[in-house]
């Protein structure tokens, strides 16, 4: 019986297996969330840089200390061992906040690595000793092995979290915090203190190009795409001057040999010049468009990335998702209520300063330190006695309790100090720290203020240096299938129905890329569109193949078919837009026998005519007629068309080459995105057919004209003015001449240059300036001038298509006044005849002393955009990239 008994007691204490893993688990997923991976909310610190700060904070003496030494030290504090420490401190050092490094650290923009511990040395920076530690404001716990004491959380009085960033993983969760910038991490908290909900988006050390449109607050779902700043340096060399954040310059460059390996992108080769800045130099191969190659670099590498935050951290020992506004919400209540306990610190140690001084000062006064009975005291208990009746009746007087501590505190002291203690200098210092109490306590009833005053001094403190380095943008989607190289060559075998780029003995179609769509018409009036691979059958009888392009409305196709049933033949225009890949679309009637008998395509909605033949019948009189596909209206895909005739149609031949039957292309350039676009998005251009360009003027004096590929790229910053090309339009131009020192008007046609090319419409010399530049019929200005021996300051109002003909383009004009000019503004532009004011009489439109125009010399790019009031005192502090420039 008692054999049963035991037996049932030792099965009740029996565990099972599944449960010790159950348990197990919770355990450690507790253990890395809370003590690894996971930063916590109002330090922004792991634990493992939680205690390497705390180590530097013991080990600060004002120098560098070696990083092995600290490295040891910490882990006095961390259960793990010095390689995590020091990688850990390598990440913080990198992110240049927190700790002022000395030696080779690395480059994480490189990727280099950090020297030994042993080489390099770190000590606490002066941002991190001023916001990160207070002892008094410090909660404290036993280090793991309970023979130290280490920080629960650090006192930040800053949102380091977010302007740091972390990222980690645990145990069924992970975060991912993007950094944010310094600078606008303060002036949200200050809006937080005014009542406002912050919006903050990221900002990457790397710079780069960031679209945070669908950044989400950084919490789950969100997206950020971030890419490098690529350069255009001239039409055969692109350099990439920022990577896009989580990238280095060799990732990037392994990325894009990759893409051009894979025949995505074609280059000549690749440099990587990086030294303090980043410089990748890309050679492009001769005959590739820099744009496309652009557009490409993006969609094939990691010129271009996606990055999903996901924000998650420690709050009240549990792993939360938060948007980063609440966090910087919650860091900015933390911080006023870190002052606040700083300040009360403060009050109690200046109340306890005026309590000492005020007894001190009694004590000696009243001669307390000779009264008999005190001079008589045997012991110390008989000395609390005797003091506190001789202070009793001071008790008023003081703030608190005199207790038998602050009794011990006054015996203690020397003879000597009471003898000769300076009544005089202790009611100074009395009246010093009562100052200091009611500018406390003042802070205390207006911590707002307080709060914000210290967020602003942390601003004028530590804020040089730290402005935004990523570009916000808002990104067009690159398509790959219009960037990717045609790097494959496409065949077709009409007779047995198969396309493909592997059939090399077959007929020879056209270059495409091994991401493209093909579109495939029978003999049966049957279409369909199907990727490009090696070898697939269509369908027999192929009478066309063509690369296709997706919502191609331009594409036009012209169609004469026999129906199978009725045989009678029908005429047909339509595009070919939207579908569904690897299905079969009919464009007739779909009876059995139908035959086409008539296909073109027309890239530009062209319409030829044709003229068809009858077989004889003997109702018909007329056995040839012409058709005229300009007259058929375009029409969908599924339409059966016009009737042409309900003859058998012995012939179609092709008459006469037709012209478009479309509208010219309508453009619109979108200043957001800075691409040109046909979807009505930011200013209209115009319509655009054939040999249309467009007009762009630069702040340098200089113009280019390009095509109306949708693929350009306009992201120079000198850009003022984009518009149609139009041969004949004048502009009128002022600018300043370096070398005469005079300030010149002309009027002139923009020359039609070959595209890509930048000419300048300016002088070359030094000092020479753009002011204003006018494409409007009349322009007007207003000209500030110096007049006469006193230099009376005069305001005149002068139509500049009174002061000078119209000119070439590199004549130096005529003067805009013959006194010193102070301003030019432009105020008008009239585009009639209506009135304007004539020329002042005292301005001069004299030409050169030779009677010959003066032609600046080229040098390289060229201008007509408009350019808003300028202050010219001295031309040669003009910078026409600080706004003195406005586009109009």
């Amino acid at each position: 019986m008692s054999d049963t008994l035991d037996s049932n007691e030792k099965l009740h204490n029996v565990i099972p297996l599944d449960g010790l893993y159950e348990n197990w688990f919770l355990d450690y997923a507790s253990y890395v969330i809370l003590d690894r991976a996971v930063p916590h909310i109002y330090d922004g610190l792991k634990p493992v840089q939680r205690r390497i700060l705390h180590s530097l904070k013991e080990m600060d003496d004002g120098r560098f200390n070696k990083a092995a030494n600290v490295i040891g030290n910490t882990m006095k504090y961390h259960p793990h061992g010095d390689a995590s420490i020091g990688d850990a401190m390598v990440q913080i050092g990198q992110k240049n906040l927190l700790i002022d490094c000395q030696g080779n650290w690395g480059d994480p923009i490189t990727g280099d690595s950090a020297a030994a511990p042993r080489y390099i040395e770190a000590r606490l920076s002066k941002f991190a000793l001023d916001v990160v530690f207070n002892p008094d404001t410090t909660e404290w716990q036993a280090s793991y092995d309970g023979r130290n004491r280490e920080p629960i959380t650090l006192p930040v009085k800053f949102p380091l979290l977010l302007a740091q960033g972390a990222d980690g993983i645990a145990v069924g969760l992970a975060t991912k915090i993007l950094p944010h910038n310094f600078i606008e991490l303060l002036d949200a908290a200050i809006e937080v203190l005014q009542g406002n909900r912050p919006n903050l988006v990221p900002d990457f050390p790397t710079g780069g190009l960031a679209d945070c449109s669908n950044y989400n607050e950084g919490q789950r779902g969100g997206k950020v795409r971030v890419r490098a700043k690529i350069l255009e340096r001239d039409k055969k060399t692109l350099v990439i001057t920022e990577v896009p954040y989580t990238t280095t310059t060799g990732g990037l460059i392994d990325s894009v040999i990759a893409a051009n390996d894979k025949g995505k992108i074609k280059i000549k080769k690749i440099e990587d010049n990086t030294a303090k800045d980043v410089e990748i130099v890309v050679h492009l191969a001769p005959g590739i468009s820099p744009d496309v190659t652009i557009d490409a670099l993006y969609a094939f590498t990691d010129c271009e990335v996606s990055i999903s935050p996901n924000t998650c951290i420690i709050l009240d020992d549990k792993p939360h998702f938060m948007s980063v506004n609440d966090i910087l919400i919650q860091s900015v209540n933390h911080t006023k209520s870190l002052l606040k306990q700083e300040l009360e610190i403060r009050l109690q140690e200046l109340k306890e300063k005026i309590f000492f001084s005020s007894l001190l000062k009694i004590f000696i006064q009243e001669g307390m330190y000779k009264h008999p009975d005190y001079e008589s005291s045997g012991n110390f208990e008989v000395v609390v006695k005797v003091l506190d009746r001789l202070f009793t009746p001071f008790f008023p007087k003081f703030y608190r309790t005199i207790l038998p501590e602050d009794y011990k505190k006054l015996i203690d002291k020397p003879m000597s100090s009471i003898t000769r203690f300076d009544v005089k200098k202790a009611d100074e210092q009395m009246k010093a720290l009562e100052a200091e109490i009611k500018e406390v306590n003042h802070n205390l009833k207006h911590l707002t203020e307080y709060a914000t005053a210290w967020y602003t001094k942390l601003k004028e403190k530590y804020g040089k240096g730290r402005e935004r380095k990523t570009e916000l943008r808002t990104f067009d989607r690159v398509e790959a299938a219009q960037v990717a190289l045609a790097n494959i060559k496409l065949y077709v075998n009409r007779e047995d129905g198969f396309v493909g780029s592997g059939l090399k003995k077959d007929e020879y179609v056209c270059d495409c890329s091994d991401i493209d769509e093909i579109i495939v018409f029978r003999g049966d009036g049957k279409c369909l569109i199907t990727k490009v691979q090696d070898k697939v059958f269509v369908g027999k009888d192929i009478i066309h193949v063509a690369v296709f392009k997706k919502n191609d409305e331009r594409t036009v196709y012209n169609l004469l078919y026999k129906d199978g049933e009725s045989g009678t033949v029908f005429i047909k225009r339509f595009s070919v837009v939207g579908v569904t890949r690897d299905k079969e679309y009919d464009l007739t009637k779909g009876t059995k026998g139908t035959k086409v008998l008539y296909f073109t395509a027309n890239p530009n909605g062209e319409a030829e005519v044709v003229t068809i033949q009858l077989k004889p019948h003997a109702k018909l009189k007329k056995l040839q007629f012409d058709e005229d596909f300009a007259e058929i209206g375009i029409k969908g895909r599924n339409s059966i068309g016009n009737q042409v005739t309900k003859y058998p149609v012995k012939k179609v031949v092709f008459k006469s080459k037709g012209v478009s039957t479309l509208a010219g292309r309508k453009i619109w350039y979108d200043d957001i995105l800075k691409r040109l676009n046909a979807d009505s998005r930011g200013r209209y251009l115009g319509e655009f057919d054939g040999e249309d360009k467009i007009l762009i003027i630069y702040g340098n004096g200089s113009y280019e004209l390009t095509s109306f590929d949708l693929n350009n790229h306009f992201d120079d910053k000198q850009m003022l003015l984009i518009e149609k090309y139009d041969a004949e339009k004048v502009y009128s131009v002022v600018h300043y001449d370096g070398k005469s020192k005079n300030y010149l008007v002309k009027r002139f046609v923009f020359e039609n240059t070959a595209i890509g090319k930048q000419t300048s419409f300016i002088s070359e010399e030094s000092g020479s300036k753009l002011v204003i530049v006018s494409g409007a019929a009349q322009p007007v200005v207003k000209v500030e001038q110096l007049k006469g021996k006193t230099q009376i300051l005069e305001l005149v109002e002068l139509n500049l298509t009174d002061l000078i003909d119209i000119k070439g383009m590199k004549a130096m004009g005529n003067r805009l006044s013959a006194h010193p000019v102070q301003t030019v503004q432009l105020i008008a532009e009239h585009d009639d005849d209506t009135d304007v004011p004539d020329p002042a009489p005292d301005s001069v439109a004299d030409t050169q002393p030779d009677g010959e125009e003066k032609v600046a010399a080229d040098t390289d790019p060229a201008t007509a955009a408009k350019i808003i009031e300028m202050e010219i005192t001295n031309p040669e502090d003009i910078d026409l990239s600080k706004g003195q420039l406005g586009l109009f």
